[in-house]
């Protein structure tokens, strides 16, 4: 959900690869005579297995039927390989996994779990980009609802889980600017970050992707069920406005259009990473975020109206929100 762009790998004519292979050999050289490591993007699937694994330890998964549509989407240039898993549990509507393998030069993860909405715990979110030379990082229990000005729900799911954010804050520290519409949808929790593509940092990543997760299944065994009406009303409507603004903001879209093709890309957003943004509510983007709307009634394009961001972590270590960051 980082308000940012990917960068994609383009095709090389013979000439502009030639150059490209001569760039590529005197950086490797440098970095042999700098004495450090050429390291290849990192793997993802272990994480995936994980996940599953872990989940089937804790609650009954049964496969989505979204698996079987989607399961033979293929890249359009036959290289990359993309892998898609989906599951449903009594207490998750949708548990869903797209893997993304491009060898050493792509490795993507968007990976989320968007509980039932007759309970309130917050949506497990992991979105991984690496490349042989750069990751980009966001990993949080997304709240369902807003923790700016909700406190009762903030100091109900993360008060108690701050110590995970310290143990972290230094071994994966903040990624740099966060614009102010992003800020709404995560916990003062977060994992945002970058870093350069190594096998330490990628264990370090495992260990983080294994305690948040292991702490979601946590709040999920604990939950229970909202008895009144107009509460599942509201989870709903909570869980579908993210649902909104990710599947028309997400930054992974422009990747997904160049693998698959625009019209592949766009049902992959709507039906398959955030699904149910056609289905729980009537409500359009425009309803819940009027700020986008141009004059002739379209939504503007750009990733951030409000022109605040964030260069530090914007949260202290007891979860309070700092103002000055």
């Amino acid at each position: 959900m980082v308000l940012l762009r990917f960068p994609l790998p383009e095709k090389l004519n013979p000439c502009s690869r030639c150059q490209y292979n001569n760039r590529t050999n005197k950086f490797i050289e440098n970095k042999i005579k700098l004495g450090t490591q050429i390291v290849s993007a990192l793997s993802y699937q272990k994480f995936v297995d994980f996940a599953v694994d872990e989940t089937k330890h804790r609650t009954h998964l049964i496969p989505s039927p979204l698996q079987e549509k989607f399961s033979h989407i293929q890249a359009v240039d036959g290289k990359a390989k993309i892998d898609f898993l989906s599951f449903e549990a009594s207490k998750i509507r949708l548990l869903r996994s797209m893997h993304i393998d491009g060898g050493d030069s792509l490795q993507v993860l968007d990976f989320g779990i968007f509980p039932n909405v007759a309970f309130d715990m917050p949506i497990f979110c992991a979105n991984f980009f690496t490349s042989s030379s750069m990751s980009i990082i966001v990993l949080d229990l997304n709240p369902l609802h807003d923790v700016i000005s909700n406190r009762e729900y903030k100091e109900k799911y993360y008060k108690s889980l701050m110590p995970l954010s310290i143990k972290y804050a230094e071994l994966l520290p903040w990624g740099g600017k966060l614009t102010g519409e992003s800020l709404r949808f995560f916990s003062p929790i977060v994992i945002w970050t970058r870093f350069t593509s190594s096998q330490h940092k990628g264990d370090i990543l495992f260990d983080a992707f294994n305690d948040y997760y292991k702490t979601w299944l946590d709040l999920m065994e604990h939950a229970v069920q909202e008895q009144s009406p107009a509460q599942v009303m509201l989870n709903s409507e909570a869980q579908h406005k993210y649902l909104t603004w990710r599947a028309e903001k997400d930054p992974g879209h422009s990747l997904l259009k160049k693998l698959v093709g625009e019209a592949k890309a766009r049902d992959v957003l709507r039906s398959f990473l955030f699904n149910g943004v056609d289905e729980l509510s009537r409500k359009t983007f425009l309803d819940y975020f009027p700020e986008y709307k141009l004059e002739d009634g379209s939504i503007n394009d750009k990733r951030s109206m409000m022109g605040k961001s964030f260069e530090n972590r914007p949260w202290d270590s007891k979860g309070e929100l700092v103002d000055n960051c």
